[in-house]
Parts: structure tokens; C-alpha cells; sequence
């Protein structure tokens, strides 16, 4: 095969690598991070004030712990009792929950998107796109043999192209197009931001509504248009002006011109994602797959800042 001559500036590496490699070696010490030990009086004082019924035995950031494990290592909630049940024979101060605590105390986490962004107030270009998680690896051979169709859960996110935080968060199954979120992703990533500047998206969010979406909201596009697309207005004049544009410059060049190369950190992000956490779920329930898939998503956010 004929190597195809690259195209576009030539890209320089401007890192620090020292700086580079030191975050991520900084990034495994979230791993087995037992700083929550520190507050458990009084975060566990805090959290029984004035609660009716049965008090909480154990800390909501004991479970956020827990949680990441069960994300990262893969470990069934039963192998979870008997990794804290060892782990406290080493750590007397640790004290050791159940399978079923645990199992209902993560599904309920209150752990959200907003919680694990570095700065709320911050003006940001974003890059939006979605991807597949299978919902599980078990079964592979017999769905094969039976055509047996499970189907799968779909991602939709935005992303800081400079800080490449998550700041949009959307799980839907896969008859789900990336434009109907288009407008849930826009508004969430304005709602975690000062201002979204711009927006950067492949073809498949190029339609008239969100177009219209961004003009409403005064955001500049960096969505790739059709090649035969309409210069004419017809339900969308700043589509039809950005159609022109890219027609006038030539892809080549409105795509250096709009940076839309940044669009990648996106598909970074997807890729950091699944070879971190994996990209399946186990649970069986559509309402534990969903809470499983967004638990690696909001914990990548969460290793960002380690």
C-alpha cells in the first residue's frame, strides 16, 4: 500500500516529559489513596446528625474508595468483601463492610460530573462525540452461535480540548444518534463552564437544529459539514455562512483555519477511558450498566486532578 503524504502542519512535540511522566506516576497513588481515613469521625458524625432510622456505618468517601476499585481492578462486590477483609488485618482501623453494603451503597454514590470538574467558571472550546461500551464479555460464543443480539450502550461526552476534563456526560442505548444529544451535551457543558467559546464535531452532528442550536447560544461552530452540502439558507442560515466558508477555503484549509484537529482530544479521551477501565460492563440491570459505565467516565476526571 502507498503511504499517503501527510497533510497539515507538522506536529511538534512540545512536552515536558519529565513533568508528564511524574503525573502519571502521581495518578497511581489514587489507587490504593486511604486519605479518607483521616476524616471518618467526623465525616460519619457529619452524615448521622439528625438522620432518622438505622445510622450509616460507613463514609461516603470509604464508598467513593470502594467504588474505584470496583471500576478500575474489575472486582466482582464478593471479592470486594474479602479484599477489605484482608485489607483490615493490615489496617485495624479500616473496618470491613459486606457485599450487599457495599453493592447498595455505590448504586446510590452520589457522585456526579459537576463534583469531579477542576474550575465550574472556566471559558472552554469543547469536542463532542460518542462511542460503544459492550454491556458485557459473558455470552460472547453463545450470542454468536444463536445470534443472539444484546446490543450496547453508547457515550456521549464533551471535552476541554486544553484541559481534556469531561464536562459533558450522556449515556443512552445505541438507536440513539449523536445529534439528538447534541443540544443535552451543549447545555450540561455550559452549565460546568464560564462560557463555551466554541464547538468542535465530526459529520455526524452536522444538521440544521444544531446549527440553529449554536447561533441561539452565540458559539462559534467547528463542525465539519457535508461535501455536497447546501449553500443555501433553507431552516439554517449560519449553517448555509459555514458551508460557504469551508467551500471557499477547501477542507485542508478550513481545517486548519477552525483547529479542527483538536477535535481528537475527544477520541483521547475515549481511548484513555476504555484502556483504563475496560470497555464493558458487567451488571445486568440497564440501570447498573449505565451507573457502571458513568463511574469510569466521572473517575477518569477524577485521575486528571491526581
Amino acid at each position: 500500500m502507498v503511504k499517503k503524504e501527510r497533510w497539515g502542519k507538522e506536529y511538534k512535540d512540545e512536552r515536558d516529559w519529565k513533568e508528564c511522566n511524574e503525573k502519571l506516576v502521581r495518578r497511581g497513588e489514587f489507587y490504593i489513596s486511604l486519605d479518607w481515613l483521616n476524616s471518618w469521625g467526623e465525616e460519619l458524625e457529619e452524615m448521622n446528625r439528625n438522620k432518622m432510622g438505622r445510622p450509616f456505618e460507613f463514609t461516603n468517601l470509604f464508598i467513593q474508595f470502594m467504588a474505584s476499585v470496583y471500576t478500575l481492578y474489575s472486582i466482582p462486590y464478593r471479592q470486594m468483601e474479602g479484599f477489605l477483609r484482608k485489607l483490615s488485618s493490615y489496617i485495624p482501623s479500616i473496618q470491613s463492610a459486606d457485599y450487599t453494603t457495599l453493592f447498595k451503597r455505590t448504586s446510590k454514590l452520589d457522585l456526579r460530573l459537576e463534583n469531579v470538574i477542576e474550575n465550574t467558571n472556566k471559558d472552554r472550546v469543547i469536542a463532542v462525540d460518542s462511542s460503544g461500551i459492550k454491556v458485557t464479555n459473558r455470552g460472547e460464543w453463545m450470542r454468536e452461535k444463536w445470534d443472539i443480539r444484546r446490543g450496547w450502550l453508547k457515550i456521549h461526552i464533551a471535552v476541554d480540548e486544553e484541559t481534556k476534563e469531561i464536562v459533558s456526560l450522556e449515556i443512552t442505548d445505541e438507536s440513539v444518534s449523536d445529534g439528538d444529544k447534541f443540544r443535552d451535551i451543549v447545555e450540561e457543558s455550559g452549565r460546568n463552564s464560564g462560557m463555551i467559546l466554541k464547538v468542535h464535531g465530526d459529520g455526524a452532528y452536522d444538521t440544521k437544529d444544531n446549527f440553529n442550536i449554536l447561533e441561539e447560544d452565540e458559539i462559534e461552530s467547528g463542525i465539519k459539514t457535508r461535501k455536497n452540502a447546501t449553500t443555501g439558507a433553507k431552516g439554517s442560515p449560519y449553517r448555509a455562512k459555514c458551508v460557504r466558508e469551508r467551500n471557499k477555503l477547501g477542507y485542508k484549509a478550513w481545517a486548519d483555519w477552525n483547529n479542527y484537529g483538536k477535535r481528537w482530544s475527544v477520541e483521547g479521551v475515549f481511548s484513555a477511558v476504555k484502556r483504563i477501565f475496560g470497555e464493558s460492563v458487567r451488571a445486568n440491570s440497564t440501570k447498573g450498566m449505565m451507573r457502571e459505565a458513568e463511574l469510569k467516565f466521572l473517575f477518569y476526571n477524577v485521575l486528571l486532578k491526581a
